[in-house]
């Protein structure tokens, strides 16, 4: 249980939805927009407070959120009391979206990027996420990787609460239809780019159940326009993911797992699970999960090296945006040790690049 309480321990005081308040922007701060679509239910009378309720509909909204200055990478400056957009993200303005014009919005975005990437990336949260919490999350990685295109959170109805663990499950399901038609709106409505989706924590779950559902219903030239499907610190049930990819099948680009063996958040889930493994934590120097990587077609990137903010080690993703067009373009243009495809590589976190587990024990073995 000791894994339990140390995520209980790095639980500290949570933003309320008072930062999603308008607030000019200071001089000098970057701003980026983010669009929603979201299975939550909107606060009465408020359009673009999003709160655990479970709607029925799927909801659509814009904002606009700006960094500040002095922005440190893969953290988020969260306002107090009274916002100083000066060093701390606030929100400078808020706008809810039909379908047509979410859909209109992110097309023209995308097209107009100058970026590297002129497609649509969709964050799916993980558990124990307030909706203002996945928000910020999604600027902070769109600010950090700087890429380019059209940043989309997709927001399920989490409790937003560490006693929520079931709930979050059922509510992951229950918007797994959801998600399901906001991927196939989007690479329906692309314009000359494809739709990268990247689930964390039990937000993977239901991003790899979205998968298995558009291929269910033979939605097949949905999932060939997809361009990467990443899922950080996965939390699925091993033997669940070779069930879910049986009908998912091979993707390419390969389905890419961030994992860490330390996560202690996923080793508190294996036991509210019944000691399952869970895919995020696995350990790539087994030679029975690079077994299985080979035959699953997977690409798998050990990423402990990277920080995390808190003691559970499972927040490194928001870490991983500031590197990741670096690793993203040796992974297209084939080179070093990312020139297979799929497999397994370790992340040397101060070079930015990827190497396979045999160079990476190398390289630690030679600084001794």
């Amino acid at each position: 249980m000791g894994a339990i309480a140390l995520c209980l321990a790095a639980c500290a005081s949570r933003p309320d939805a008072r930062v999603l308040t308008p607030t000019p922007a200071a001089g000098g701060a970057k701003q980026v927009t983010v669009y929603v679509a979201t299975t939550r239910e909107p606060a009465p009378g408020a359009p673009t407070v999003f709160t655990d309720g479970r709607s029925r509909a799927l909801h659509y909204a814009r904002y606009v959120i700006s960094i500040p200055p002095a922005h440190r990478p893969g953290s988020i400056e969260w306002p107090g009391a009274t916002p100083n957009p000066a060093r701390d993200f606030v929100t400078v303005s808020a706008a809810p979206l039909s379908e047509a014009e979410f859909l209109s919005q992110t097309a023209a975005a995308a097209a107009r990027s100058r970026g590297p990437r002129r497609g649509v990336g969709v964050f799916v949260h993980g558990y124990n996420y307030t909706f203002q919490e996945s928000l910020f999350r999604l600027a902070q990685m769109d600010a950090d990787a700087d890429v380019g295109g059209a940043a989309v959170l997709f927001a399920w109805p989490s409790q937003g609460a560490l006693t929520g663990y079931v709930a979050d499950k059922e509510a992951v399901t229950y918007s797994r239809d959801g998600l399901a038609h906001v991927i196939a709106a989007l690479a329906k409505n692309a314009r000359g780019g494809g739709v990268t989706v990247f689930g964390h924590s039990m937000g993977g779950w239901l991003t790899v159940e979205a998968l298995r559902q558009l291929r269910l219903t033979g939605q097949d030239r949905v999932i060939a326009r997809l361009d990467d499907i990443v899922l950080a610190a996965p939390d699925i049930d091993v033997d669940v993911f070779r069930q879910q990819l049986i009908v998912v099948g091979r993707l390419s680009p390969p389905i890419t797992l961030l994992v860490s063996k330390d996560d202690r958040a996923l080793s508190a889930s294996r036991l509210l699970s019944g000691d399952r493994d869970r895919i995020g934590a696995l350990d790539v120097s087994d030679p029975e999960v690079q077994e299985v990587v080979k035959s699953e077609n997977l690409r798998v990137v050990d990423i402990s090296q990277l920080t995390s903010e808190n003691r559970t080690n499972h927040d490194r993703f928001a870490a991983f945006a500031a590197i990741y067009p670096q690793l993203q373009s040796q992974l297209e243009t084939g080179s070093g040790n990312a020139a297979q495809k799929a497999g397994i590589f370790v992340l040397d976190a101060a070079a930015a690049t990827l190497q396979t587990p045999f160079r990476a024990a190398g390289a630690i073995l030679g600084q001794r």
